[in-house]
């Protein structure tokens, strides 16, 4: 008798467990349509939702992806749902861009020895001479700093490239006869750009009719001259026509 009770005890324990588990199969066959079958939206609407994703980085360890938008889920795509994915995919990547480029930027912003040191020396430099831009770098080169280092000094020296063609003009002109155009030439024969030796020559102050006539005696120190070759010589310089005339009439010509 004991034995059936245990029997019967038994069997009724299993039974329990059955329905037990087929209760926790039911929760689960429920919240699996509820998941598979979509959202119910607000009120009497009812509507399907879902999240898109995009793949930032496939190499990223946690394969991690980042939602963009959501939408909503109609018979057939648009165009517009598109574009917004697109821009947003866009807009992420830009600012992973100016991020590193920040970051690059903050790495390489301690300045090394060497450009220290080149920069020390470029601004030596414009302490008591004029450079061009590429000049000041040839003569850092020529101190054997590295091209780099160079540059870099030129770059950040604080330099006025016209104010330095400008200073450049003066001192040629104070010290031998030049003609416009030959005054731009030699600044550019010293590496200033076009636009810096226009400037210098425009804004130097020189009289061309009295460089003329200082080219002119010169010249007739040294040798002697008839007029029209004077004249040419003088052309051949640089000098206008008119300025050459000037410069041979005021030397007794």
């Amino acid at each position: 008798m004991k034995n059936a009770n245990k029997i019967l005890n038994l069997l009724t324990a299993f039974i329990a467990v059955i329905g037990a588990c087929a209760a926790v199969l039911v929760c689960f066959i429920v919240i699996y349509t509820n998941i598979n079958g979509g959202f119910s939206a607000n009120g009497n609407k009812s509507s399907s939702q879902s999240i898109d994703v995009v793949q930032i980085d496939n190499n990223m360890e946690d394969s991690t992806a980042i939602p963009v938008s959501a939408k909503q889920e109609t018979d057939a795509p648009t165009d517009s749902h598109e574009d917004a994915v697109t821009t947003d995919t866009t807009n992420y990547v830009e600012n992973v861009i100016r991020d590193n480029a920040s970051a690059n930027q903050n790495e390489n912003s301690a300045e090394t020895l060497g450009q220290k040191n080149a920069l020390g020396s470029a601004k030596n430099y414009l302490s008591i001479m004029n450079f061009s831009y590429l000049g000041l770098i040839d003569q850092l080169e020529f101190e054997k700093y590295s091209h780099e280092d160079a540059v870099y000094a030129a770059d950040n020296c604080g330099a006025d490239w016209n104010e330095q063609a400008l200073k450049s003009a003066k001192d040629y002109i104070s010290t031998l006869p030049f003609s416009y155009k030959g005054l731009i030439g030699q600044l550019e024969f010293e590496k200033f750009t076009s636009e810096q030796a226009t400037y210098g020559a425009n804004n130097c102050g020189a009289d061309w009719n009295e460089q003329a006539s200082k080219s002119a005696k010169t010249y007739l120190s040294l040798m002697s001259f008839s007029r029209d070759s004077l004249i040419n010589q003088l052309e051949f310089d640089g000098y206008t026509h008119d300025q050459a005339v000037y410069g041979v009439e005021s030397n007794g010509y």
